[in-house]
Order: C-alpha cells, then sequence, then structure tokens
C-alpha cells in the first residue's frame, strides 16, 4: 500500500509531501490519520528545525475526498471525526515552535487552502490556482479556512472566496496576501526549500518563538502580548544563540567605529 504522506528528515529539514496524486491529494481517512500522526511527530522532534509542506503529481491539495466522503462514510459523525483528525495536525502545525513553508502548486481548493493556511510562509507556483468552493458540493469552510482566512486576507476578501466559487490566479492570491511568492512552476519546492534553509541557517529558535508570538497572539490581550514578548526575549536572550549572535553583531561593530576613526 502506498503510504498517503511521505515523510524525510535531512540537515533539519522535514519534507512533508501529500502522496494521493491520483484524487490530486484529496483528504480521506487514511490520509488524515497519517497527517494527525506525521504534523505531531514532525513538530515534537529535537532534529527538527522547519517544516516543508507539498503535494505529489499535478496539485497541491484539493481538500477533502467528496466521493470517499459519499461511499464510505455512514453519517455525518464520521465526517466530523475525520474534520477533527485533521484539524489536531493543523494545530499541530500553528501552535509548534517550528516554522513552516508550503510549496503549493496546481489546485488549492476546499480544505487545500486551509492546509496551506497553516504554513507560515507559502511558495506558490505561477500554474496555481486558489480558492475555497466548498458551497459547489453544499460543504462548508472546514480545515481553518474560517479560523485563518480573514487573519491573512481581512474579512470583505475573505467573504469573496467562501461566497462564490472563484479560484485565484498566483499572482492574484500574491496580491491578496495568500502566498508570499510567486515562481515558475518547476521551480516551486526549490525555491521554498531555500526559504527553509534560511531559517535553518540563522537563528532558528528565534524564528520559531517568532513564529509562536503571531500565531498565538489573538489569544491574548493586548497588554498580555506585551507580557509575553517581554518574558520570550528575555528568555532568548540567554541562549548560546542569542549570545553567539550578539557578541558577533558587537565585533563588528565595534570594527566598524575603529575604522571610522582610522
Amino acid at each position: 500500500m502506498t503510504d498517503p504522506i511521505l515523510l524525510s528528515v535531512d540537515d533539519g529539514l522535514a519534507r512533508v509531501t501529500l502522496n494521493r496524486p491520483g484524487r490530486l491529494n484529496a483528504f480521506d481517512a487514511d490520509l488524515a490519520g497519517a497527517w494527525e500522526h506525521v504534523t505531531r511527530d514532525v513538530t515534537t522532534r529535537d532534529d527538527v528545525g522547519a517544516i516543508l509542506l507539498s503535494g505529489a503529481g499535478p496539485a497541491f491539495c484539493a481538500g477533502g475526498d467528496v466521493v470517499a466522503m459519499a461511499t464510505t462514510m455512514g453519517s455525518s459523525s464520521d465526517l466530523e471525526a475525520l474534520a477533527h483528525a485533521i484539524h489536531r495536525g493543523i494545530r499541530s502545525l500553528t501552535e509548534s515552535v517550528v516554522p513552516v513553508v508550503a510549496a503549493v502548486h496546481g489546485a488549492v481548493a476546499g480544505g487545500g487552502l486551509g492546509i496551506m493556511l497553516s504554513s507560515d510562509y507559502a511558495v506558490a507556483a505561477s500554474g496555481s490556482r486558489i480558492g475555497s468552493r466548498y458551497a459547489n458540493v453544499g460543504l462548508t469552510p472546514d480545515l481553518s479556512v474560517s479560523a485563518h482566512l480573514a487573519r491573512a486576507v481581512g474579512e470583505r476578501r475573505a467573504l469573496q472566496l467562501v461566497l462564490s466559487d472563484r479560484m485565484l490566479t498566483a499572482d492574484e492570491a500574491l496580491d491578496w496576501g495568500l502566498v508570499a511568492e510567486v515562481v515558475p512552476d518547476d521551480g516551486v519546492v526549490a525555491r521554498a526549500e531555500a526559504v527553509a534553509r534560511t531559517w535553518l541557517d540563522g537563528a532558528t529558535g528565534a524564528y520559531g518563538q517568532a513564529k509562536r508570538l503571531i500565531r498565538s497572539s489573538p489569544s491574548r490581550s493586548v497588554a498580555e502580548q506585551l507580557d509575553e514578548e517581554a518574558r520570550t526575549i528575555a528568555a532568548s536572550f540567554d541562549t548560546p544563540e542569542a549570545q553567539a549572535r550578539i557578541a558577533a553583531f558587537l565585533r563588528a561593530a565595534q570594527d566598524r567605529t575603529k575604522k571610522e576613526h582610522a
């Protein structure tokens, strides 16, 4: 049996690849179970400092497998359980201190939009098409679309997507702020990996904590967020990573001063 998700870890980078290409990586029960397990694994491993999400075949993710829903689920409670399993995986990603980059291509629709939004930085292939399209099959948003879409693009634009069958081009998605970059179709995974490598080659822990601060901010008041910022920067100051970089910054500043007064 083919694994519904491919996972590899190399030099701190976890590559998580949705692997149902014949169904455009749409979620069925097997993929949902693998997603929950793999995301929990990669966000808790000591040897992972960044995660790259991608999809095998012609599309990143077309959401839920409607055919599987119609033919294998006996009741609405089965669908609810499926959604909860995928949601636990999304929470593993968004609540972690590991930054996530997505390499998206082809169709990104329905729940696939939510999977993309669970990344912290999305690189889109120029041929990508991105939309909601839940109402096309009489269903409502899940997989974090209602939780994250409006935060990403604003309420009015979020409503435009969920209240129509519009599919954005990659350039439109860039203009809306849904993705960070648009690159040629054949370079999307390589560019996403390059982004992840900048995190791994840089202050990895600081990047992870910065991601956590932004992602978790809606759960706090402004005063609480300021307190959390103060606590986090103080904790980061004591890390070997920060001490080494601060010392290097100080040396560079001293060298510049010497040259200016030479």
